[in-house]
């Protein structure tokens, strides 16, 4: 295994982009005045981040599968 090349990222970049993706709708929800239209597009670009992160790490937790024996 090479450096970088470890099997458990991908679930971690995940988490980071549900993190990152809370963090940016916190701190746009706690802005005093900021625009509907503004609010509204960045709580969708939040949620679609926040979808393929879950996404991102749950897709290593589906049981291995296991290659034909000879």
């Amino acid at each position: 295994m090479g450096r970088g090349d470890h099997p458990m990222r991908t679930p971690v970049y995940g988490v980071l982009m549900i993190a990152a993706a809370m963090l940016l709708a916190t701190v746009v929800g706690a802005w005093t005045h900021p625009s509907a239209v503004v609010r509204d597009v960045v709580y969708v670009v939040c949620l679609l981040a926040a979808i393929v992160g879950l996404g991102m790490t749950l897709r290593d937790l589906s049981p291995p599968s296991r290659g034909r024996r000879r």
